[in-house]
């Protein structure tokens, strides 16, 4: 009786390794083809909420993955039109008009300007098009920022703002963006 076991135990163990051997091989080619997303290391979020007065509501979500973070802001409750968005220095919403929030986040000490353009705030986000329907959405990917590390690059505790008007990526220190509409604070999440 163990000899008989012992021999299918043998015959188990070389069956399971021709499977395996086979099923590598044939699967060498589909291996390549498919194409894993990396899986984000951390997110940060900032939940937009109304400021002077008016109804608008949204999200700003950082995403990680290696060294780069991606961006993504949405909002609802907006006039049509293209709206300011801004990384400001605190993340303090406590005023009405979000002025608790303070200036542009700007640690490498820079002219204000377009996003990607000769010199920028790196809280210069750009501006958000809001469709008729109210809403709006702005992506933005970039490896100049840092999440979780506590250094000058951090954009965790952060102010988000959301502006009434357009930056007009000229005037100083802020674009002429207008009053402050949203404002959200960047928190990690675990």
């Amino acid at each position: 009786m163990n000899k008989r076991l012992a021999a299918f135990g043998i015959k188990a163990i070389w069956l399971l390794l021709l499977v395996c051997v086979s099923v590598a091989w044939m699967g060498c080619d589909i291996a390549q083809e498919i194409v894993i997303p990396p899986i984000p290391s951390q997110q940060a979020i900032a939940v937009l909420g109304p400021a002077s007065g008016s109804n608008l509501t949204g999200t700003a979500i950082f995403t990680q993955s290696g060294d780069t973070i991606t961006l993504v802001v949405e909002i609802q409750n907006v006039s049509p039109g293209l709206h300011g968005v801004h990384i400001h220095e605190y993340g303090d919403c406590s005023a009405p008009d979000g002025t608790s929030a303070g200036g542009h986040w700007n640690p490498t000490n820079v002219a204000h300007g377009k996003w990607g353009e000769g010199e920028f705030h790196l809280g210069d986000i750009g501006n958000i098009n809001v469709g008729e329907d109210g809403t709006g959405k702005i992506e933005l990917t970039t490896d100049l920022w840092e999440m979780g590390t506590g250094s000058i690059l951090d954009v965790v505790g952060k102010g988000m703002i959301v502006h009434a008007d357009a930056d007009d990526f000229i005037s100083q220190p802020s674009g002429n963006a207008g009053a402050r509409i949203g404002c959200g604070v960047i928190v990690l999440l675990d």
